[in-house]
This record gives structure tokens, sequence and C-alpha cells, in this order.
């Protein structure tokens, strides 16, 4: 079971004079991602209604692979710049059942 496929559902709620900010930080973080090992598809979307609202899609190979992202330094740096400018973050790991 470790080494089955991990669905992440990432969501980041900006602050909404921080909003550009956010949104610049995570675009940075996509060519880079999508080049490591594991990474099946890492797909940013905002929502249509709330300009504020993030959400990334990801797949990735494996638990472990995924777990090793976040440990890298373009996430680290994220984090970083983006200190104070996000007012909530919500993580799910979910697995394909269908």
């Amino acid at each position: 079971m470790a080494n089955q496929q991990l669905t992440i559902v990432a969501r980041v709620l900006a602050k909404e004079e921080k909003r550009e900010l956010v949104k610049t930080e995570l675009l940075k973080l996509i060519a880079i991602t999508r080049t490591e090992e594991g990474c099946i598809n890492y797909d940013l979307h905002q929502d249509n209604e709330n300009e504020n609202l993030f959400l990334f899609y990801e797949n990735w190979a494996s638990k472990e692979l995924w777990q090793k992202h976040m440990n890298n330094d373009h996430l680290v740096a994220y984090l970083k710049a983006t200190d104070g400018a996000v007012e909530d973050f919500q993580l799910n790991e979910m697995t394909i059942i269908g």
C-alpha cells in the first residue's frame, strides 16, 4: 500500500490584500514540481467566485515521493515568502477508489 498512487488536494485561502503575492508564489512552484520524481500531475486552480481561493490538485506515484516533495527547498521558500499572507490552508491526502 505504501507505493500506491496518492492524490493531494491542497486548498489555500489567501488574505484578500495578499492575493497577488500568494498567486505569484504558487505559480512559481508549478514548473519545478512537475519535474520532480513521482509527480504525475500538479495543477493549480483559482476559484471563479472567490479569487482569494486556490486549489492544487496533485497526483504522486507514492506517498514517499510526495513527502520528499514537501521537504524540497522551493516549498520552504514558498512558505517563507507567504508567511502571514494565507488565511487558511487545508490539505487532504486521498486514494483513488474507483
